[in-house]
């Protein structure tokens, strides 16, 4: 990190996913509380507004029967007096939800004459009232509290005005319930988010306890490349132990490109090693007295260009080696006709070669196509067929046989040569390796044959084998998926 910059700062997944599920809980129940709560305060206002009109109703109907509404007639209303009248008059009194009603702390029940004075009131108040003929019922404000007001004018059974009646419902029960609601939601939301937080914090903890052994082994691997700690198998089958064996996979195939990185160059080096430290001598021995010397100069000369040639195709063949890396990002659609390439390569051989015997030996039904790309396959043949030729020196024959199932091809290439101890055969494929490196330099080649070979065998899904023994010769075999059977003319060939 660069000097002066303050990191950033940090918040970890699981606290990430427990605020995130506690948050989307908190959503949804607020969600549901709001329409739960509206519906609940709509039905106790609505209740409000019933009790205020039943109010009305009932004070109207309990002085329709009289003549005129005074002190005298609104005594019905006074507790002390209510079942001495009721009796008297044999009227039943008033029932006991306007008993109920007048006896609410809330509620204001207020009698008019006609000259609009107060003749009964079941508490003193100053919220004033607007009186009319209309009925009504109405919300309005008053010293910063809601408040309903309910009025109406109190007609006789002859339907001639005899007073007034107001219900003012201060909506105490009301804003009670209405505080209690939002205490009991907002109570009930802090105690679901913390509840929800706390069990996406220790699901993320679960979850997410196989990324803390990932996260160590990368860690052990950024100090060490080359450390042999791997993420712990894991029981959960799910994407995280699919994203373990990933890792464990990409460690394994980091670490085996870093030895083949680190041999190459050591190869490379070794390699290149001597045919420059001959052009090298060569060039030192001119400079100091070869120039005058037609004999030494053209022996030295020769001696340079030779090791140049080594070199050359030394790094020709590296360069095969990289580009068989590069096999399925440009030759993935690659096709072609084993049959048809097999037959060309052997007569290739017997043209060139007329000193040894080429046999083959063809089993193949039909005309397998394989996913490989020609020259790549035909590059293969040769190579096999150059190492039989170069390492048959008193049986000159070579056997050429191709076999075919359902399911793959099979090419063998048999000489009779000196053949391959055992201890040998576990390296032929190396790069570099040559098992007499004596005869290989003075036959030519620089060990990478082989390992192009199977390089670019096994970057096609393939298998190439050997099986030798000393003095018998040796059995290249070649095997290669069948993508279709084919007997168009449609193919790479």
């Amino acid at each position: 990190m660069a000097s002066g910059l303050k990191p950033k700062k940090r918040m970890s997944l699981k606290w990430k996913w427990a605020i995130g599920t506690g948050v989307g809980a908190l959503f949804i129940f607020g969600l549901f509380s709001f329409f739960l709560f509206k519906n609940v305060t709509d039905s106790l206002y609505s209740e409000e507004l019933r009790n205020v009109e039943a109010t009305v109703n009932q004070v109207h109907d309990r002085l329709q029967n009289e003549e005129v509404v005074d002190y005298k007639t609104t005594n019905t209303f006074r507790p002390n007096l209510n079942q001495q009248t009721a009796n008297k008059n044999n009227q039943g009194g008033f029932n006991d939800s306007l008993l109920a009603n007048l006896t609410r702390r809330d509620f204001v029940v207020t009698v008019y004459n006609l000259k609009k004075d107060a003749v009964f009131s079941n508490e003193e108040t100053t919220i004033p009232v607007k009186l009319s003929n209309q009925r009504s019922i109405t919300k309005q404000r008053y010293q910063n509290q809601n408040i309903i007001v309910g009025q109406s004018p109190i007609l006789n059974k002859n339907k001639k005005l005899i007073g007034y009646v107001s219900v003012v419902d201060r909506l105490t029960d009301y804003d009670s319930n209405y505080q209690r609601l939002i205490w009991l939601f907002g109570l009930t939301s802090i105690l679901i988010f913390m509840i929800i937080s706390i069990f996406g914090y220790s699901l993320a903890s679960y979850l997410l306890k196989p990324m803390k052994s990932i996260n160590e082994t990368m860690h052990q691997l950024e100090e060490d490349p080359q450390t042999d700690s791997r993420v712990p198998k894991l029981r959960t089958n799910d994407e995280l132990s699919d994203l373990a064996q990933e890792f464990n996979e990409m460690i394994d195939r980091m670490q085996r490109y870093i030895d083949q990185q680190r041999q190459f160059v050591e190869d490379v080096s070794h390699e290149l090693r001597t045919p420059v430290a001959v052009v090298e001598g060569h060039l030192k021995m001119l400079e100091r007295w070869g120039k005058d010397d037609p004999k030494v100069l053209e022996e030295s000369i020769e001696a340079s260009l030779e090791e140049t040639k080594r070199m050359k195709s030394l790094v020709s063949e590296m360069l095969d080696l990289t580009r068989a890396d590069q096999i399925e990002i440009n030759y993935s659609n690659e096709k072609t006709n084993v049959v048809r390439l097999v037959d060309q390569v052997f007569n290739d051989f017997k043209m060139i070669h007329p000193e040894f015997n080429f046999v083959m030996d063809d089993d193949i039904t039909g005309e397998p196509i394989v996913h490989i790309y020609r020259n790549h396959l035909e590059q293969v043949l040769v190579i096999l067929l150059d190492n039989a030729v170069k390492y048959s020196k008193k049986r000159k024959e070579i056997h050429i046989s191709t076999a075919n199932t359902k399911q793959s091809v099979e090419i063998a290439i048999q000489d009779f040569g000196e053949g391959i101890s055992e201890e040998n055969l576990k390296q032929v494929f190396n790069r570099f390796y040559r098992i007499d490196k004596a005869r290989s330099r003075d036959q030519g080649g620089n060990g990478l044959g082989l390992s192009i070979a199977k390089k670019l065998i096994e970057e096609y899904h393939g298998n190439i084998s050997l099986e030798s023994s000393i003095g018998s010769g040796s059995i290249f075999r070649i095997e290669l998926p069948v993508i279709q059977s084919d007997t168009s003319e449609d193919d790479n060939y």
